[in-house]
């Protein structure tokens, strides 16, 4: 049997996504900081970023739990059928 091919992710990929975070992140940041209103308005905006960022994370992560159960699952299955095949025997006459 041959494997599955699982995606790969190359290095490029890893730290554009790091940067676009850091980027996006640092970018509202700012905006934040020169924004011309009052503190509290300021805190405001800023907690609410805040609650995207750990959403964000927080979703990303059951994502990648829920796929990685989904892979473990379909490996349990594929090793159960491969143990049964291997056992089967077609030519094989049960002595009654």
């Amino acid at each position: 049997m041959s494997k599955p091919i699982r995606p790969t992710q190359t290095t490029a990929f890893y730290v554009q996504a790091i940067l676009s975070f850091a980027v996006s992140v640092s970018s509202v940041v700012i905006a934040l900081i020169y924004l011309p209103a009052s503190g509290w308005i300021r805190a405001f905006l800023a907690l609410g970023l805040l609650y995207v960022v750990t959403s964000t994370v927080n979703l990303c992560k059951v994502v990648r739990d829920r796929q990685e159960l989904s892979e473990v699952t379909n490996r349990v299955d594929q090793a159960r059928l491969d143990k049964l095949l291997a056992e089967h025997d077609p030519f094989r006459v049960d002595a009654a």
